[in-house]
Protein backbone atom coordinates (compact mmCIF):
# COMPACT_ATOMS: atom_id res chain seq x y z
CA UNK A 1 0.00 0.00 0.00
CA UNK A 2 2.87 2.12 1.09
CA UNK A 3 4.21 1.42 -2.56
CA UNK A 4 1.58 2.64 -3.97
CA UNK A 5 0.95 5.74 -2.32
CA UNK A 6 4.30 7.07 -2.92
CA UNK A 7 3.88 5.69 -6.88
CA UNK A 8 0.27 7.93 -6.65
CA UNK A 9 2.17 10.72 -4.91
CA UNK A 10 5.07 10.31 -7.57
CA UNK A 11 2.70 10.83 -10.58
CA UNK A 12 0.77 13.56 -8.86
CA UNK A 13 3.78 15.81 -8.40
CA UNK A 14 5.09 15.33 -11.96
CA UNK A 15 1.90 16.00 -13.35
CA UNK A 16 1.65 19.20 -11.03
CA UNK A 17 5.17 20.30 -12.33
CA UNK A 18 4.19 19.50 -16.21
CA UNK A 19 1.04 21.69 -15.90
CA UNK A 20 3.11 24.14 -14.10
CA UNK A 21 5.45 24.72 -16.88
CA UNK A 22 5.59 27.60 -19.30
CA UNK A 23 4.82 26.99 -22.65
CA UNK A 24 8.14 27.49 -25.10
CA UNK A 25 8.28 30.25 -27.42
CA UNK A 26 10.74 29.65 -30.35
CA UNK A 27 12.45 32.50 -31.06
CA UNK A 28 14.31 32.84 -34.27
CA UNK A 29 17.77 34.78 -35.19
CA UNK A 30 20.65 34.96 -37.34
CA UNK A 31 23.09 35.85 -34.76
CA UNK A 32 25.64 38.28 -36.46
CA UNK A 33 24.02 41.40 -35.77
CA UNK A 34 25.95 43.20 -33.37
CA UNK A 35 24.77 44.32 -31.17
CA UNK A 36 21.12 43.41 -31.58
CA UNK A 37 22.27 39.39 -31.66
CA UNK A 38 25.30 37.09 -31.87
CA UNK A 39 27.30 35.10 -30.14
CA UNK A 40 29.19 35.81 -26.69
CA UNK A 41 33.04 34.98 -27.86
CA UNK A 42 33.41 33.97 -24.10
CA UNK A 43 30.48 31.97 -22.66
CA UNK A 44 29.41 31.08 -25.93
CA UNK A 45 25.95 32.29 -25.48
CA UNK A 46 23.61 34.18 -27.56
CA UNK A 47 23.23 38.04 -26.15
CA UNK A 48 22.32 41.09 -27.29
CA UNK A 49 19.84 43.68 -27.19
CA UNK A 50 16.73 42.02 -29.22
CA UNK A 51 17.73 38.94 -27.13
CA UNK A 52 17.67 40.61 -23.55
CA UNK A 53 14.43 42.45 -25.06
CA UNK A 54 12.18 39.41 -26.49
CA UNK A 55 13.66 37.21 -23.29
CA UNK A 56 11.65 40.40 -21.00
CA UNK A 57 8.84 40.12 -23.00
CA UNK A 58 8.79 36.63 -23.01
CA UNK A 59 8.83 36.46 -19.19
CA UNK A 60 6.04 39.12 -18.98
CA UNK A 61 4.05 37.18 -21.27
CA UNK A 62 4.09 33.68 -19.54
CA UNK A 63 6.74 32.05 -21.95
CA UNK A 64 10.16 30.22 -21.67
CA UNK A 65 12.40 30.98 -24.56
CA UNK A 66 13.99 28.53 -26.84
CA UNK A 67 16.73 29.96 -29.89
CA UNK A 68 17.05 28.84 -33.07
CA UNK A 69 19.81 29.63 -35.04
CA UNK A 70 19.28 30.55 -38.83
CA UNK A 71 19.98 32.45 -42.12
CA UNK A 72 18.53 36.05 -42.31
CA UNK A 73 16.38 35.61 -45.31
CA UNK A 74 15.25 31.99 -44.17
CA UNK A 75 13.71 33.88 -40.66
CA UNK A 76 10.31 35.19 -42.28
CA UNK A 77 9.94 31.54 -44.39
CA UNK A 78 9.92 29.84 -40.90
CA UNK A 79 7.96 31.90 -39.22
CA UNK A 80 5.26 31.59 -41.82
CA UNK A 81 5.42 27.54 -41.93
CA UNK A 82 5.46 27.33 -38.36
CA UNK A 83 9.30 26.29 -37.31
CA UNK A 84 8.92 29.19 -34.96
CA UNK A 85 7.00 31.62 -33.32
CA UNK A 86 8.79 34.84 -33.58
CA UNK A 87 11.76 36.51 -35.20
CA UNK A 88 14.29 38.66 -32.98
CA UNK A 89 16.64 39.45 -35.33
CA UNK A 90 17.14 43.18 -36.14
CA UNK A 91 14.15 43.03 -38.86
CA UNK A 92 12.93 46.50 -39.97
CA UNK A 93 9.34 46.99 -40.25
CA UNK A 94 8.48 47.63 -44.13
CA UNK A 95 5.61 47.29 -46.38
CA UNK A 96 6.47 44.45 -47.97
CA UNK A 97 7.40 42.25 -44.43
CA UNK A 98 3.92 43.04 -43.28
CA UNK A 99 2.49 42.05 -46.30
CA UNK A 100 3.67 38.01 -45.37
CA UNK A 101 3.94 38.61 -40.88
CA UNK A 102 2.27 40.68 -38.21
CA UNK A 103 5.00 42.83 -36.43
CA UNK A 104 4.92 44.31 -33.04
CA UNK A 105 4.86 47.96 -32.04
CA UNK A 106 8.59 48.99 -32.88
CA UNK A 107 11.45 47.95 -30.36
CA UNK A 108 14.03 50.21 -32.17
CA UNK A 109 14.49 52.59 -34.87
CA UNK A 110 17.58 52.69 -36.80
CA UNK A 111 19.08 54.07 -40.09
CA UNK A 112 21.44 52.96 -42.68
CA UNK A 113 25.02 54.39 -42.99
CA UNK A 114 27.89 53.23 -44.56
CA UNK A 115 31.54 51.52 -43.66
CA UNK A 116 33.97 52.35 -45.82
CA UNK A 117 38.03 52.32 -45.68
CA UNK A 118 39.70 55.24 -44.66
CA UNK A 119 41.68 55.24 -47.95
CA UNK A 120 37.87 55.66 -49.55
CA UNK A 121 37.48 58.70 -47.80
CA UNK A 122 37.83 61.27 -50.64
CA UNK A 123 35.76 59.74 -52.90
CA UNK A 124 32.81 58.25 -50.67
CA UNK A 125 30.93 60.88 -49.15
CA UNK A 126 27.16 59.19 -49.03
CA UNK A 127 25.35 56.96 -50.50
CA UNK A 128 25.43 58.84 -54.50
CA UNK A 129 28.95 58.61 -54.69
CA UNK A 130 28.94 54.68 -55.14
CA UNK A 131 27.03 54.56 -58.57
CA UNK A 132 28.84 52.23 -60.66
CA UNK A 133 30.88 50.61 -57.55
CA UNK A 134 30.75 47.40 -55.57
CA UNK A 135 28.68 47.31 -52.24
CA UNK A 136 28.86 44.76 -49.95
CA UNK A 137 25.60 43.79 -48.17
CA UNK A 138 23.82 41.21 -45.80
CA UNK A 139 21.52 38.99 -47.96
CA UNK A 140 17.78 39.75 -47.22
CA UNK A 141 18.31 43.39 -45.20
CA UNK A 142 17.18 46.60 -45.69
CA UNK A 143 20.85 47.40 -46.59
CA UNK A 144 20.44 45.19 -49.44
CA UNK A 145 17.27 46.60 -50.45
CA UNK A 146 18.86 50.06 -50.66
CA UNK A 147 21.93 49.16 -52.72
CA UNK A 148 19.99 47.79 -55.05
CA UNK A 149 18.61 51.19 -55.75
CA UNK A 150 22.10 52.65 -56.68
CA UNK A 151 22.24 53.34 -60.27
CA UNK A 152 25.03 50.72 -61.76
CA UNK A 153 25.85 49.73 -58.28
CA UNK A 154 27.29 46.34 -58.29
CA UNK A 155 25.49 44.70 -54.95
CA UNK A 156 27.59 41.58 -53.24
CA UNK A 157 25.44 40.05 -51.22
CA UNK A 158 26.94 37.86 -48.41
CA UNK A 159 25.02 35.43 -45.48
CA UNK A 160 26.51 37.32 -42.81
CA UNK A 161 27.95 40.30 -41.15
CA UNK A 162 31.46 39.58 -40.79
CA UNK A 163 31.84 38.21 -44.32
CA UNK A 164 30.57 41.78 -45.83
CA UNK A 165 33.32 43.38 -43.26
CA UNK A 166 35.83 40.96 -44.35
CA UNK A 167 35.20 41.50 -48.49
CA UNK A 168 35.57 45.42 -47.49
CA UNK A 169 38.95 45.19 -45.83
CA UNK A 170 40.17 42.79 -48.90
CA UNK A 171 39.18 45.96 -50.99
CA UNK A 172 36.68 43.40 -52.44
CA UNK A 173 33.98 46.18 -52.43
CA UNK A 174 33.97 49.93 -51.85
CA UNK A 175 31.40 50.17 -48.89
CA UNK A 176 29.29 48.05 -46.66
CA UNK A 177 25.69 49.51 -46.32
CA UNK A 178 24.20 48.07 -43.31
CA UNK A 179 22.02 49.44 -40.10
CA UNK A 180 23.61 52.49 -38.26
CA UNK A 181 24.31 50.62 -34.80
CA UNK A 182 25.74 48.15 -36.43
CA UNK A 183 28.04 49.62 -37.99
CA UNK A 184 29.02 51.86 -35.12
CA UNK A 185 29.17 49.11 -32.85
CA UNK A 186 31.64 46.98 -35.12
CA UNK A 187 34.29 50.67 -35.43
CA UNK A 188 34.35 50.35 -31.57
CA UNK A 189 36.44 46.48 -32.52
CA UNK A 190 39.56 46.26 -32.96
CA UNK A 191 38.86 44.40 -36.53
CA UNK A 192 37.76 47.37 -37.60
CA UNK A 193 41.20 49.39 -37.60
CA UNK A 194 41.35 51.25 -40.76
CA UNK A 195 37.83 51.75 -41.21
CA UNK A 196 35.50 54.52 -40.91
CA UNK A 197 31.17 55.69 -40.89
CA UNK A 198 29.88 57.74 -44.03
CA UNK A 199 26.15 58.80 -43.27
CA UNK A 200 23.54 58.66 -45.46
CA UNK A 201 20.72 60.34 -46.76
CA UNK A 202 18.11 57.29 -45.88
CA UNK A 203 15.49 58.07 -43.18
CA UNK A 204 15.68 56.16 -40.18
CA UNK A 205 12.83 53.27 -39.93
CA UNK A 206 11.63 50.66 -37.21
CA UNK A 207 12.48 47.88 -36.12
CA UNK A 208 10.14 45.28 -34.23
CA UNK A 209 9.15 41.46 -33.85
CA UNK A 210 7.41 39.41 -35.89
CA UNK A 211 5.27 36.47 -35.49
CA UNK A 212 2.66 34.47 -37.96
CA UNK A 213 -0.12 35.74 -40.09
CA UNK A 214 -2.82 35.51 -37.65
CA UNK A 215 -1.54 34.62 -34.31
CA UNK A 216 -3.21 37.84 -32.78
CA UNK A 217 -2.90 35.87 -29.29
CA UNK A 218 0.65 36.25 -29.21
CA UNK A 219 0.93 39.56 -30.82
CA UNK A 220 -1.39 41.11 -28.36
CA UNK A 221 1.05 39.32 -25.35
CA UNK A 222 4.36 40.48 -26.61
CA UNK A 223 2.46 43.84 -27.49
CA UNK A 224 0.92 44.11 -23.95
CA UNK A 225 4.29 42.77 -22.54
CA UNK A 226 6.64 45.69 -24.12
CA UNK A 227 4.04 48.69 -23.06
CA UNK A 228 4.35 47.24 -19.14
CA UNK A 229 8.70 47.06 -20.07
CA UNK A 230 8.14 50.70 -21.23
CA UNK A 231 6.14 51.91 -18.19
CA UNK A 232 8.50 49.93 -15.64
CA UNK A 233 11.48 51.60 -17.47
CA UNK A 234 12.81 47.89 -18.09
CA UNK A 235 12.84 48.28 -22.13
CA UNK A 236 14.86 51.60 -21.28
CA UNK A 237 17.42 49.89 -19.19
CA UNK A 238 17.93 47.56 -21.92
CA UNK A 239 18.46 49.84 -24.03
CA UNK A 240 21.37 52.01 -22.14
CA UNK A 241 22.54 48.15 -21.63
CA UNK A 242 23.19 48.03 -25.29
CA UNK A 243 23.77 51.45 -26.83
CA UNK A 244 23.86 54.00 -24.12
CA UNK A 245 26.48 52.76 -22.21
CA UNK A 246 28.75 51.93 -25.83
CA UNK A 247 28.85 55.81 -26.68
Amino acid sequence: MLKKALAALFVAAACAASAAAAPTLRVGLEPTFQPFEFVDSHTKQYVGYDIDMVRAAAKHAGYDVKISNMGFDGLIPALMTGNIDVIASGMTITEERAKKVSFTKPVYRSSQVLLINKSSAKSVKSEKDLQGKDVCVQIGTIGADKAKEIPGAKVKNFNTVPDAYLELRNHGCTAVLLDTPVIEYFLKQKASRGMMEVKTSYPAEDMGFAVKKGNKKLLDALNKALDQMEKSGEAKKIHAKWFQSAK
